[in-house]
């Protein structure tokens, strides 16, 4: 039985959505793989992946319509983002 499914990923640039048919019994990280086959850490049981914004197993089986997330490492802690932009905005006028 073929099943239809999504992988998506993406970075600070850009995001890509693609879109497969498999074979029923396909594993969220079979699917990262045959989807970013030219980047090694996508394989590797490190990168963490997801199904609709949770976070899974690498052996969980898909089901239809499942779009697989890779997610990518974050680049500053949000904290520590909002905590500098707070740093950087103008104090306000007082009425």
């Amino acid at each position: 039985m073929q099943i239809e499914i999504e992988v998506v990923s993406g970075d600070s640039h850009s995001q890509r959505l693609q879109r497969f048919t498999v074979t029923a019994g396909l594993t969220a990280r079979q699917a990262v793989a045959l989807a970013e086959p030219e980047w090694p850490a996508a394989r590797q049981n490190s990168t963490p992946i997801g199904v609709f914004g949770k976070k899974v197993r690498d052996d969980y089986v898909l089901q239809p319509y499942d779009r697989v997330e890779i997610y990518r490492p974050l680049l500053i802690d949000p904290k520590e983002a909002r905590r500098l932009r707070a740093a950087n905005k103008p104090a306000e006028k007082s009425r």
